[in-house]
């Protein structure tokens, strides 16, 4: 899926220990503590009147009061039937499910077949690829290194729009700044690791098992000398009921071999993304060199030489971001109520006011790199408006439930899971109510708000960090490094900053209403286009000058346009957030606690939620019903010649010039993308899908509509799809369109050469 590694791992997971600048002192830890335990109702406006106060200085109470019913903030779901498999075929490499891919798919996946699989299977930032030739040949998405091909252009050159290929080896060109890994090797250590976290009070352990993660692996990297370039990665399955080091061997030199234009790449833009049928050549080729030469490899994909047919089995072969399959149903509730929702409604907004800047002018080199950001945030915004209605969904949250009562009633049968774990359900449902009390004030000081962050004003951040500084209780080191993270944030263009300033007052609104106290305090009466401007115009931290200048000055006495920004919430922006930062870290060390019992029940027969780390999934290809209609399992170029001539006036259809009139010797029947069953999510683009004899039969790139929400919470495979380019097409466009002699033959000489 376009985009979607990098960027939910930027939102799904949302914490406030990102800043790590909250240090409290043991009254307030204390209070704080206690507080986490009290009623979960919504708290009071800021500007409502307390409560009286009795002698000891506590509200007073009326003893004949009665008690109030707590009214739930989040909706049930009745159970609907579900299956095991609804919690994913992301299978891991150390746990290869052999039995069931021999039944499923009536071959013999051995060791062997499996060691293949994984080293022909590469990680690149943010996505996937695949070594498809002994000579260091990679495959991936188009959509994964458009920043990469901006960066090969030399001057004068658009590769991004005009596209690249390398006619001769030596004019395949450097990527600077990038690398690719290879998962070389897998050790367990869930023992090692467990042994030391159950022996800490309950208190400690998270803490003591961040920190044994870290020493082991170090430990274990220290293993190797660094010019071996191996990287060890200890990846938490089970959400921490398992434990297993990866070593990667991480590749730097790599080159740019072939890319096609953007408009082929992503082609039907923003309206076809997410849709099926699609059109897309969303392919891209580098390669590999070690001491200056293409590296050799015996592990590799070749190309098959006969496509797939509808109702074989296929296998993606990749890196799957993250999903939230094992959470509890109301961690489930409470992301579709607030936390997707509130993400969704800030991208709509941080959108509009990236495109108008975009628009005030389109032809900088700045404005192109920010056209890729624009592309990924809109991937960004259609999956999460997708998330919200899977998450409110009666349907899908009714198998959850009805997952969740399967897995209670397990625990229920084994007395000691039971008294270890239905405790930890209960609690964490207690937490999700709390958590809605909070919303959306926690939110507003996280999404999009880091310093130098390309989604929000300069300015927001600066006031941000100095909110924090005035009304946060920091040790002396850490308000240093807040001070110099203050006058780090880089300047932006003043109209910039105006559009980015007035959206995040839009988003504001949408969250809390235009009539709310809080957005009455910062208008004053203004529209929001004034207060923007007036901001830019009056702040001190309009610019990283003013900004040096003002942080001389003592902080407890900071008066600020800006500042006044935050303040306008009193104290219920702070407090709210530091409430949610404790409810989630004791969330987090739930979730890893129940991750054991998910593993006591269920053992290997379930695969874990991904985590980013090589993964293989299975399916099948196969069309599916869709608007009244059939959506056949593969299309074909005449396809995208039909959506280009039915679109004739609409630039997303557009075919770059060497596509519009086709060459007599392409033959337009050839399918161009096909559908799947297979389970895919953010991070799995640039994933090479096989067939049984591990042989390239296609690449996938995304998921269609119908997976768009679910895929995060469910594998929902009625009607959800992954969406690959067929290898077909890619070979047929390389030849006849593209006239890419070399690459061809090197493609088509793989077959022979494993």
């Amino acid at each position: 899926m376009p985009y979607l590694g990098a960027f939910q791992f930027l939102f799904t997971k949302l914490s406030f220990y990102m800043y790590q600048i909250i240090q409290l002192k043991p009254l307030l830890a204390a209070l704080s503590l206690l507080l986490l335990f009290s009623c979960a109702a919504p708290q009071q406006a800021a500007d409502d009147a307390a409560a009286p106060a009795n002698e000891s200085g506590t509200a007073a109470q009326t003893a004949a009061e009665p008690e109030t019913e707590i009214i739930s903030l989040l909706p049930t779901f009745e159970p609907v039937p579900s299956s095991i498999l609804d919690n994913g075929r992301m299978w891991t490499f150390e746990h290869a499910p052999v039995e069931y891919f021999a039944e499923t798919y009536n071959f013999d996946p051995d060791d062997a077949w499996f060691e293949r699989a994984r080293l022909g299977a590469l990680r690149l930032p943010g996505c996937s690829a695949s070594f498809i030739s002994p000579n260091g040949l990679v495959m991936t998405n188009h959509h994964c290194v458009r920043d990469q091909i901006t960066q090969i252009g030399r001057e004068g050159e658009r590769t991004l729009d005009d596209g690249f290929y390398a006619v001769t080896l030596s004019d395949e060109r450097m990527i600077e700044d990038y690398y690719l890994d290879q998962l070389i090797d897998i050790r367990d250590l869930t023992d090692l690791i467990l042994d030391e976290v159950d022996s800490a009070p309950i208190e400690q352990q998270a803490q003591v098992r961040s920190q044994v993660i870290q020493r082991v692996q170090a430990e274990l990297s220290a293993e190797f000398d660094e010019s071996e370039n191996i990287v060890v990665q200890v990846v938490s399955l089970f959400n921490g009921g398992r434990y297993s080091a990866y070593f990667f061997r991480r590749y730097f030199d790599i080159r740019m071999v072939m890319a096609p234009e953007l408009q082929i790449g992503y082609y039907g833009g923003d309206a076809d993304n997410f849709t099926y049928p699609r059109y897309n050549l969303d392919m891209t080729f580098m390669r590999v060199y070690e001491d200056d030469a293409p590296l050799q490899t015996p592990f590799f994909f070749p190309f098959a030489i006969e496509g797939v047919r509808s109702g074989d089995g296929v296998f993606v072969i990749g890196n799957p971001g993250s999903t939230t399959r094992l959470n509890t149903v109301a961690q489930l509730t409470y992301a579709g109520q607030f936390q997707l929702d509130i993400i969704h409604r800030f991208l709509f907004h941080t959108l509009n006011s990236l495109d108008a800047i975009f628009e005030l002018d389109p032809d900088t080199d700045e404005a192109q790199q920010l056209r890729n950001t624009i592309f990924s945030l809109r991937n960004a915004e259609k999956l999460y408006g997708g998330q919200v209605l899977a998450h409110r969904d009666p349907f899908l949250m009714g198998r959850r439930t009805d997952n969740e009562n399967n897995f209670v009633a397990a625990l229920r049968d084994n007395e000691a899971l039971a008294a270890e774990y239905i405790p930890i359900i209960e609690r964490i449902a207690e937490i999700q109510e709390q958590k809605a009390g909070l919303a959306p004030y926690p939110y507003i000081m996280s999404i999009g708000m880091q310093p130098n962050s390309a989604l929000s004003s300069a300015l927001l951040q600066r006031a941000l960090v100095a909110y924090r500084l005035v009304h946060q209780d920091l040790s002396t080191e850490a308000r240093t490094q807040a001070l110099a993270g203050l006058t780090a944030i880089q300047d932006r263009d003043p109209a910039h900053e105006r559009l980015l300033i007035e959206n995040h007052l839009r988003y504001l609104a949408d969250l809390l209403g235009d009539d709310s106290p809080y957005m009455r305090r910062i208008l004053n009466g203004h529209d929001k286009a004034e207060v923007a401007a007036a901001l830019v115009q009056n702040s001190a931290f309009a610019t990283q000058e003013q900004t040096e200048a003002f942080a001389e000055t003592a902080f407890r006495e900071w008066s600020d346009p800006g500042l006044d920004y935050f303040n306008a919430f009193g104290s219920r922006l702070y407090e709210n957030t530091l409430m949610f930062q404790l409810l989630s870290q004791e969330e987090n060390q739930l979730e890893t606690r129940l991750g054991r019992g998910w593993f006591a029940v269920y053992g290997t027969s379930i695969p874990p939620d991904a985590t980013f780390s090589p993964r293989i999934a299975d399916g099948v290809v196969a069309g599916y019903e869709y608007n009244g209609t059939i959506a056949p399992a593969y299309t074909t170029f005449y396809g995208m010649y039909d959506r280009h001539h039915s679109h004739n006036t609409d630039p997303q259809w557009a075919l770059p010039e060497r596509w519009a009139t086709p060459t007599p010797s392409l033959d337009l029947s050839t399918p161009l993308n096909f559908v799947s069953t297979n389970d895919i999510i953010g991070g799995n683009s640039g994933s090479p899908v096989v067939n049984t004899r591990l042989e390239i039969v296609g690449l996938a790139f995304d998921g269609n509509v119908e997976s768009m929400g679910s895929s995060t919470l469910i594998l929902d495979d009625r009607s959800a799809r992954a969406v690959s380019v067929d290898s077909r097409g890619m070979l047929e466009a390389l030849r006849h369109v593209y006239r890419a002699d070399r690459l061809v033959r090197e493609i088509e000489d793989a077959r022979h050469q494993r």
